[in-house]
């Protein structure tokens, strides 16, 4: 009766570890929310960087263009005031001229004088002419460069507005594909939680009528003393039957739960804080924590779970769950622990 009682007394706090499952899955989905986040980020600050190196590069030209269009403006200036001036000698060539032309008319004294002069004026005009012509002529080349220089900016323009409708399009790309992400790990966190609670149903149910396996949390606590000597590191008898429950457990499990969902049991080997004699096999606890945890994954894969599924962690004494130097915090804190995740 007074083992009933115990038994019922056990089973009727399993409503806590439930509850610390519940917490301990939302922990896993809020971390792997903010992992995708950070993600989502990363990817973004690459992509805008490498679209403003571009805007940065375009601007330098566009800047350089406008430059050079500024000197040709300024030297096309120069020319047409060249050209005013030579229209202007010119007409004051044809007024003069003319006005010997007149003094030519009114007295024939003076005609050879005059046939003199407007020879001389009439070859100046040519040579003036000449001049305006070449002014006119590199006119009209600049002109075209301004124009072919209009038609670069305008192009870089277009390139730069491009390259901006790009980059909006990106961010918007890069926010759907966070969104869906993040839809897609909450999924694979649902499914995997919703395995993982159906693993530690069925472990509950197999392994619930010993007194020295408890569930902490999301993992499944087994004392030292079960499964191994002091000590040491090999399988007693009693702990391969244990072991060889969990086995079972884990094909079943492995065979239900899809490909695509990477999931792993880690096997994590814990000592108590007392040091280890230096005639042992052991060096110290770091080793023969590790040495359990591996012992157990051995195991494991001899009955049938597939290798790439487990993981053996060695933490020593420095993981306690219950502080003190007492002989019952010492036991407590000697075990091995099973916790079902992803990789």
């Amino acid at each position: 009766m007074a083992l009933a009682k115990s038994r019922r007394g056990y089973r009727s706090v399993d409503y806590w570890p439930g509850f610390v499952d519940a917490l301990s899955t939302l922990l896993l989905a809020i971390m792997f929310l903010l992992s995708v986040f950070v993600l989502a980020q990363f990817l973004l600050s690459r992509e805008i960087s490498g679209r403003d190196e571009v805007l940065n590069r375009l601007n330098s030209q566009i800047n350089e263009l406008t430059q050079l269009l500024a000197l040709e403006r300024s030297s096309n200036q120069d020319l047409e005031d060249s050209l005013a001036n030579l229209q202007a000698s010119l007409s004051a060539a044809e007024v003069e001229r003319s006005r010997l032309q007149q003094i030519l008319d009114r007295g024939s004294g003076a005609s050879d004088l005059a046939q003199q002069r407007i020879g001389s004026l009439e070859d100046t005009l040519d040579e003036e002419r000449q001049v305006s012509q070449r002014a006119l002529a590199q006119v009209e080349l600049l002109n075209q460069q301004i124009s072919a220089l209009r038609r670069q900016i305008a192009a870089l323009e277009d390139a730069l507005e491009v390259s901006e409708d790009k980059d909006r399009e990106s961010q918007v790309k890069i926010a759907d594909l966070g969104r869906r992400l993040n839809v897609a790990l909450a999924q694979r966190v649902q499914e995997l939680n919703r395995y993982r609670s159906d693993f530690f149903g069925r472990l509950r149910e197999i392994l619930s009528d010993r007194e020295n396996i408890r569930i902490v949390g999301d993992r499944f606590v087994f004392q030292s003393e079960v499964l191994f000597p002091s000590g040491g590191a090999d399988l007693n008898e009693a702990g391969e039957v244990e072991m060889a429950k969990l086995a079972q457990a884990l094909r079943d499990l492995s065979r239900e739960i899809p490909s695509d969902i990477n999931w792993v049991l880690r096997v994590d080997g814990h000592t108590d804080n007392v040091p280890l004699s230096g005639t042992g096999r052991y060096a110290d606890n770091w080793e023969l924590s590790s040495a359990r945890a591996t012992s157990v994954v051995k195991f494991l894969i001899e009955q049938g779970v597939p290798a790439e599924r487990l993981v053996a962690a060695g933490f020593g004494e420095f993981q306690p769950i219950e502080e003190g130097d007492s002989r019952e915090a010492r036991a407590t804190n000697r075990r091995i622990e099973l916790k079902l995740t992803e990789r």
